[in-house]
């Protein structure tokens, strides 16, 4: 739940803020800027809790920890990518399929009630996936929405104020 908040926070204070000095929102430039703070936040996970994170894993999938050092690389590397005109839409690409990819992770970690950060079995268990499905789809069409289309990038549409 907190890198929803993190991503709506930010996006949120860039869209004020961008209103107050130029009374016009770069919708695209503040999606960005906001699902890339959303990957920043998230990749510390992978350094701060990796034991548990790794039990994100099944079972049948070996080298646990390089991949969960891997993914945080990852994703830090997609938070700079989406800002870089020449990658941003191979990024963009590759973090849908990212986000498509870990979504199996999720469903492991939430049968086994598995709490990423102690690596415990007292997480919140499968009432955790009605947030986190809706979520990885959310975050989905954001990164289609904000680094995708084509026209995003052209409009800075005047917010009003009536």
């Amino acid at each position: 739940m907190k890198p929803f908040f993190v991503l709506l926070s930010i996006f949120l204070l860039l869209i004020f803020f961008q209103w107050l000095r130029n009374k016009r929102v770069n919708w695209a430039l503040a999606g960005r800027i906001a699902i890339s703070g959303m990957l920043a936040f998230t990749s510390m996970g992978h350094f701060m809790f990796t034991e548990g994170m790794a039990k994100m894993i099944p079972e049948p999938v070996p080298m646990k920890i390089p991949i969960i050092w891997m993914t945080g690389i990852l994703e830090l590397a997609a938070a700079i990518g989406l800002h870089l005109k020449n990658w941003r839409k191979t990024t963009s690409w590759l973090l849908i399929l990212f986000f498509i990819l870990i979504l199996p992770a999720n469903i492991n970690a939430a049968m086994e009630n598995l709490n990423f950060q102690s690596g415990a079995n007292d997480g919140p268990g499968t009432v955790y996936l009605w947030f986190r499905i809706p979520f990885q789809l959310l975050l989905i069409f954001w990164v289609y929405f904000f680094s995708l289309r084509p026209e995003i990038d052209k409009k800075k549409l005047p917010v009003k104020t009536d």
